[in-house]
C-alpha cells in the first residue's frame, strides 16, 4: 500500500485552510526547526524539509489541486480494498499510477536520483564539473601525493599515476558578514543573495521568518576552508512601522471629526489593511494595542501593534468644510484653555 505524506498534517492545518492559514502555519514552523538556528540537531535539519516540502505543495493552487487528487484517489482505494478488495479505481484523465514519491518529484520537476531515486537531499556534491569530465581527487597511500585523473577524458585515459605536488594546508576559518533586511523581509524570509567580501564569492541564503535586529544565522561549511559563516541580521528604517522588540509601533494619522466621533478606520499591518474601531473622543498621543499583528516569537506567539493617535488638522479646505467648521465654532461649549490661569 502507498506510503503517503499527510502535508496538511505536517503543517498542522486542516484540509480545507486557506493560503494564509497555510502560510501563517509555516512561517511558524520554519521559525522552529530551520536549521541555522538549530545548528547539529538531524531531526529539526528533516523535519524543516518536510514542511519546505509540504508547503511547496500546498502554497500553489495547481500543485495543491493535483496533490488532493491523488491521495484522494489513493485513500479511496484502501478504504475499497478493506471492504470487499474489489480490483483498484482507475481514473479517467489522471495518471496515478506513480507511486507517492515519483508523483511528487514529478509535481515538483525534480530529476531522480540515480543511485538511490532520494530526492528530498537537494544539496549539491562537492565535485567539480567540468567540460571534460568529473575531476575528482585522490591521495598515494604511499606518497601522499595527490593524483588527478578526468573520468571520460580519452586524452588522459593512459596517465594513471601522475603526481602533483600537494598544495599547503589551509586552516578552517570562521567568517562574518552583516546583511541588512527590509523590514517587510525580515518578516516574511525568503531567499537572499549576499557577497562575502573576503574572498567575493556570492551565495544565496534561505532567510527563516521573524528575523530581528542582531540576530545572527549560522551557514556552516560557508567559511574559509570548511570553517562557519556568521551572518548578522540588520533591518532598514521604514516608512510607516518601527521595531519594539518584537512589537510593532506606528503612528495612526485620524481627522479631528474621526477623533471626536469614534467610528471604523482602516490601519496598516504587516499582514496588510486591518479595520478598526476608533473610541470616541480619543485624544493625540494615545496608544491603542493590535494583539498578535507583531514579529513571531520564540514561541510560535506574536508580538503586538501599538498604534499612537495622531490628529492631523487640515490645511485645505473647501467652502462647505470651512462654512461647516465656522458654525461648530459658534455653538461649540469646549474650551481646552479654561483652567490656563497667569497665576
Amino acid at each position: 500500500m502507498q506510503d503517503i505524506r499527510n502535508y496538511y498534517e505536517l503543517l498542522g492545518v486542516k484540509r480545507d485552510a486557506t493560503a494564509d492559514e497555510i502560510k501563517q502555519s509555516f512561517r511558524r514552523l520554519a521559525r522552529k526547526y530551520h536549521p541555522d538556528l538549530n545548528p547539529g540537531d538531524k531531526a529539526a535539519e528533516d523535519k524543516f524539509k518536510d514542511i519546505s516540502e509540504a508547503y511547496e505543495i500546498l502554497s500553489d493552487r495547481s500543485k495543491r489541486s493535483q496533490y488532493d487528487k491523488f491521495t484522494g484517489f489513493w485513500r479511496k482505494n484502501r478504504e475499497r480494498s478493506t471492504t470487499s478488495n474489489p480490483p483498484r479505481e482507475r481514473a479517467d484523465e489522471d495518471d496515478f499510477s506513480d507511486d507517492f514519491n515519483t508523483f511528487i518529484d514529478r509535481l515538483l520537476g525534480r530529476k531522480k536520483d540515480s543511485n538511490n531515486g532520494n530526492n528530498r537531499d537537494r544539496y549539491p556534491s562537492n565535485d567539480a564539473q567540468t567540460d571534460r569530465g568529473t575531476t575528482q581527487t585522490a591521495r598515494n597511500p604511499r606518497t601522499s601525493e595527490r593524483r588527478t585523473s578526468r573520468e571520460g577524458d580519452p586524452d588522459r585515459m593512459g596517465e594513471r599515476n601522475t603526481f602533483a605536488e600537494a598544495p599547503p594546508q589551509v586552516r578552517p576559518k570562521n567568517l562574518e558578514a552583516e546583511l541588512t533586511l527590509p523590514l517587510d523581509k525580515a518578516y516574511q524570509g525568503g531567499r537572499e543573495r549576499i557577497t562575502i567580501q573576503e574572498d567575493g564569492r556570492s551565495l544565496e541564503v534561505e532567510m527563516p521568518p521573524g528575523m530581528l535586529p542582531g540576530q545572527k544565522i549560522r551557514l556552516r561549511g560557508q567559511g574559509i576552508a570548511g570553517g562557519d559563516l556568521y551572518l548578522k541580521i540588520n533591518v532598514a528604517p521604514h516608512q510607516y512601522f518601527r521595531l519594539e522588540g518584537i512589537n510593532v509601533y506606528c503612528q495612526l494619522p485620524v481627522t479631528p471629526a474621526e477623533a471626536v466621533l469614534g467610528g471604523f478606520v482602516e490601519v496598516p499591518t504587516l499582514d496588510g489593511l486591518v479595520k478598526i474601531s476608533l473610541p470616541q473622543s480619543i485624544t493625540s498621543g494615545q496608544k491603542l494595542r493590535l494583539a498578535g499583528k507583531g514579529f513571531p516569537a520564540d514561541d510560535g506567539k506574536r508580538g503586538d501593534q501599538l498604534l499612537e493617535i495622531q490628529i492631523v488638522v487640515p490645511k485645505n479646505l473647501s467652502p462647505t468644510e470651512r462654512e461647516l467648521y465656522q458654525k461648530l465654532r459658534e455653538i461649540e461649549s469646549f474650551n481646552p484653555r479654561l483652567d490656563l490661569t497667569m497665576n
